[in-house]
């Protein structure tokens, strides 16, 4: 009869190790949120300052990163590859001071 109950024991706790390492593994990375949240402010319709849902597990700082990177991706400062084009920014503003 204590034979039974050891092994019972010993089942419970292999399959509750099981679950901890499944869900461990499946559930979504913090880089999976990230990029979550930046489709989430790609797709949300202009002049929308509300944070989406999507964004809800990012960090302050990587939020305030990602909304900056989308900001100067729409002004148009960014070459080919998406990195910061400081002349294009600089064009930019001169041909705004010219009539």
């Amino acid at each position: 009869m204590r034979n039974k109950h050891v092994i019972i024991v010993i089942g419970l706790v292999v399959v509750a190790g099981i679950a901890a390492t499944l869900w461990a593994f499946l559930r979504p990375t913090y880089g999976d949120t990230v990029s979550a949240c930046e489709k989430a402010l790609a797709s949300r319709a202009e002049g929308n300052k509300a944070k989406p849902d999507a964004c809800d597990g990012v960090k302050d700082d990587d939020y305030d990163a990602l909304i900056m990177s989308k900001v100067i991706d729409d002004l148009g400062w960014t070459d080919d590859e998406g990195n910061f084009d400081k002349n294009k920014m600089i064009e930019d503003g001169l041909d705004d001071d010219q009539p």
